[in-house]
């Protein structure tokens, strides 16, 4: 497996306070939360373009070089202009956008990934089916699609807490509503389920990676 290419953490710019970059790089938390990130990078194929929705300070960027031509980023409130910048001085050229999944500003059949960290879940559950519409639109045919949510469990609910973040006020759908419109929209290629607790515990997160087929229509 690959893994997670980091920055400095006193290098990452352009987020706002409530992205929680430091937990990267506490030991245990931060295991997790790179791991997540790890498995939903290696279910990437490669390709000539990849757009991530929702990638905030680019912790992927360096791992997507790697892997494409060309990285896109779409996100809401990302100073894009601050990031590229940083990433423009490492010689990684980026297309950012501000901007949201649901409206996207890309052609049709663009893509050969799309890639989603943590984003869904903030979504209200009727908006999941606009959502893969939009992708599913922008993706090339026999393009793919990974993505990462949370599996929610008391005990996830309580480490939040303890985090400081009061986890309803940030998740709205479930791994079961963002998997149910993911479907009616793609094909399941692959469903990875991250334990935590050194694995003894019930999944914590899900990786799912999906494909638009080459004879697959917009639903």
């Amino acid at each position: 497996m690959n893994r997670l290419c980091l920055l400095p953490l006193d290098e990452y710019i352009g987020v706002n306070h409530d992205d929680p970059l430091f937990l990267y790089y506490y030991p245990l938390v931060g295991k997790f939360y790179r791991k997540r990130i790890e498995l939903c990078l290696n279910e990437l194929k490669g390709g000539q373009r990849v757009l991530e929705i929702g990638f905030g300070a680019g912790l992927t960027f360096l791992n997507l070089q790697e892997e494409y031509d060309e990285i896109y980023g779409l996100d809401l409130t990302s100073d894009v202009e601050l990031i590229a910048a940083m990433f423009r001085k490492r010689h990684i050229e980026t297309h950012l956008q501000n901007g949201n999944v649901l409206e996207m500003p890309y052609p049709n059949d663009y893509f050969d990934s799309v890639l989603l960290i943590s984003i869904l879940e903030h979504l209200q559950p009727k908006e999941q089916e606009t959502a893969f519409q939009e992708i599913f639109r922008v993706l090339k045919p026999g393009g793919q699609v990974v993505y990462g949510v949370p599996v929610e469990r008391p005990l996830m609910v309580l480490a939040f807490r303890l985090l400081g973040y009061d986890i309803r006020k940030l998740h709205f759908s479930t791994e079961n509503d963002v998997s149910k419109a993911a479907q009616k929209n793609l094909s399941l290629d692959n469903k990875i389920e991250l334990k935590g607790l050194w694995g003894l515990s019930d999944p914590i997160y899900q990786i799912c990676h999906l494909l638009k087929m080459s004879d697959q229509v917009a639903p």
